[in-house]
């Protein structure tokens, strides 16, 4: 008898603590540049006419965000997998399979009580970039075409945001990666979209990217190829706690179908509707959601 009372009340407590789960809003989080707000604003959307009940918690910087859902503060972002990888997990060693990475990051999270939904198809990989006609005339195509320049004598100054500079798949492993080295004074750092806007006024040679920013064609830029492949893959991913996937068993079917939608050319066009077009992040997210049927 006592043994079934306690097993009764293990029982009600996990039913207790399910239904609480239910109960709260679902805080969704995001990052602090343009495409993780659109994915923030864009699940909030769907989720909320899914009838959740939604948080928005938007415009955090990963390593903030990253412990925030580890915490139990933040229940579902989209991470990239080789942040993750390299970032969250230390992993040092090359892994040029996107596959590969994200089974990875997928089992090593997983211990942490984090599940990694289906990968989209975009890739939104840091990347370098010129101006095409500088590029061009300086016969600048790789980073190795890069690295060669530079140490050739060349002053080059590249524009990177704070937070690039210092991590592990950074500006100063990629440099030893590519055996190079730019002056300090010839780095400026500033924030994520301001790259851009000094690169395409001339006033740095090279600028920090994100692949899938669609500032890139329309400002004429052309990425350099990381023909070293020191980039893993980044491929965009719905993540959610554990215990919430557990106490709203329908939502990895509705994310994974939200991820299904996504490739680069995707996120491209919707990031430039955003910060070429001046378009709404809230009118940019609803507009793709009803184009898709999900809203």
């Amino acid at each position: 008898m006592r043994k079934l009372i306690k097993q009764l009340g293990t029982t009600l407590m996990a039913t207790l603590v399910a239904t609480a789960v239910q109960a709260s809003p679902l805080v969704i989080g995001g990052k602090n540049f343009t495409e993780q707000q659109l994915l923030t604003e864009m699940t909030a959307q769907y989720l909320d006419h899914q009838g959740f009940d939604v948080e928005r918690r938007a415009g955090m910087g990963s390593a903030v965000l990253r412990k925030a859902q580890e915490n139990g503060q933040v229940d579902l972002y989209w991470e990239y997998t080789g942040t993750s990888l390299v970032v969250y997990n230390k992993v040092t060693d090359k892994i040029d399979d996107p596959a590969e990475v994200y089974k990875t990051v997928k089992a090593m999270d997983g211990a942490l009580g984090l599940v990694w939904l289906n990968p989209s198809k975009a890739n939104n990989t840091y990347a370098l970039v010129m101006r095409s006609a500088d590029a061009a005339k300086q016969q600048i195509a790789t980073l190795s075409d890069l690295a060669a320049a530079i140490n050739s004598g060349r002053e080059l100054t590249l524009a990177t945001n704070a937070e690039w500079y210092s991590r592990e798949d950074g500006y100063r492993e990629l440099a030893k990666a590519y055996d190079f080295k730019i002056p300090r004074d010839n780095i400026k750092r500033m924030d994520s979209g301001l790259t851009y806007v000094a690169l395409k006024e001339g006033e740095v040679d090279v600028a920090l990217a994100f692949a899938t920013d669609g500032r890139i064609p329309a400002f004429d830029f052309v990425v350099l190829e990381d023909d070293k492949n020191f980039f893993p893959n980044y491929a965009i991913t719905p993540v959610v706690r554990k215990e919430v996937l557990n106490a709203n068993p329908k939502l990895g079917d509705l994310m994974n179908a939200l991820s299904a939608q996504l490739d680069n050319d995707t996120m491209s066009a919707l990031n430039a509707k955003v910060d070429v077009d001046r378009q709404s992040i809230e009118e940019v997210a609803g507009a793709f959601l009803k184009s898709k049927g999900l809203l």
